[in-house]
This record gives structure tokens, C-alpha cells and sequence, in this order.
């Protein structure tokens, strides 16, 4: 990686950072149960691979790096959230696009943007169900039991530290919009 943001030749501009593998044990998971309100305290490692660039219809290029994330529940040593997926980024219109699966049968693409900052690069993107740009797709159980209706993300890079904060609204157990949340701090290793 050079300092103008390339890696074999690709401009992978503010994601370029993201490379490599991090781990974080200050993780705090604080999630929906039927008649009360859980808090789990993780620890997880992700692992970003820059893997190169596409073109999209012969007019759009888009540097892309695939990611892969494992949340590990202190309580037990017990994985408890697996996701995977890619950010993308568009040199052309300063666009930040980040995709995600998990095995639950829920998958997003969501966009925002990335700005420097005196804390670093912050990187926010967001989703949200039934929008036309940006959109949440989930299997008809998780639809009527556990709608995932917004998301947002809010990453802040600054060299081998990254920090992000998670915000998934979910209608789950008669409760509407509750605020799924996910934060943790990660060092490069």
C-alpha cells in the first residue's frame, strides 16, 4: 500500500486503511429478548482483503474489498454472529457502498460517504427496508418475527485503530423499532 491510497495499482481512496486484520475486545452487544433487554459483551475479529476492482456496465469502477466478521460472546467463548460481505467505493462520485450477509436470512447494500476528520477517516453508511437505493432484503420469517426496517453504521479509521458504532432497528417481540446495537474498538494486528 502506498500513501495515495492504491494497492496494486487500484485507488481504494478512504477504504484503502481497512486492509488487513483487526481485533477488538471492548465489544458491547445490546439486543431485543421477549421481556427484557440484553447485554453482551464481545469480542471479534474482522478481516478485510482488498481483492481488486469491477466495472459495471462499461461506465462505473468500483475498488472492492471483501470482509469477514466473527463475534465471539465473552460469556461463553461461544460464536454468536458470523457476517460477511464487501465495501465498495466509487472514485467517481465519492460514493461508500457496503454490502452484508448473515446466516439468518438477512442480507443489506447500504451507502453513505467517508470524510476526513481530526479522528480519523469516518466512514458512515446506512439502509433502510423499502428504499429504492439503499434497501434491507430479509426471508418472509424474519419479515413477520424480526423485521430489520434501518440501519446505519458509523466507522472511524485513524491508522491501526477502528472504531465503530452499529444501529439496526428491528420490530421484534411486539416492539417496534428497537435499537439493535452494536459497538466495539479494533487495533490492526
Amino acid at each position: 500500500m502506498t500513501d495515495d491510497n492504491t494497492i496494486d495499482g487500484i485507488n481504494y481512496g478512504p477504504l484503502a486503511g481497512l486492509v488487513g486484520t483487526w481485533e477488538g475486545n471492548r465489544g458491547m452487544d445490546i439486543a431485543p429478548e421477549p421481556d427484557a433487554v440484553e447485554k453482551n459483551p464481545y469480542y471479534e475479529t474482522i478481516t478485510f482483503e482488498a481483492i481488486g476492482d469491477v466495472t459495471n456496465a462499461e461506465k462505473q469502477v468500483l475498488a472492492v474489498i471483501r470482509y469477514q466478521q466473527i463475534v465471539t460472546r465473552k460469556s461463553n467463548d461461544q460464536v454468536f454472529h458470523d457476517q460477511t460481505g464487501y465495501w465498495m467505493w466509487d472514485a467517481d462520485t465519492g460514493v461508500v457502498m457496503y454490502s452484508l450477509s448473515i446466516p439468518r436470512a438477512v442480507t443489506l447494500i447500504a451507502g453513505g460517504d467517508a470524510t476526513p476528520s481530526d479522528k480519523g477517516i469516518i466512514i458512515k453508511v446506512a439502509a433502510a427496508l423499502g428504499d429504492p437505493d439503499w434497501g434491507i432484503v430479509q426471508s418472509p420469517f424474519m419479515r413477520d418475527s424480526a423485521s430489520s426496517t434501518k440501519f446505519s453504521l458509523e466507522m472511524t479509521l485513524n491508522g491501526d485503530q477502528l472504531a465503530y458504532a452499529q444501529s439496526t432497528l428491528l420490530d421484534i417481540y411486539g416492539q417496534s423499532s428497537f435499537d439493535h446495537i452494536d459497538r466495539n474498538k479494533l487495533t490492526r494486528c
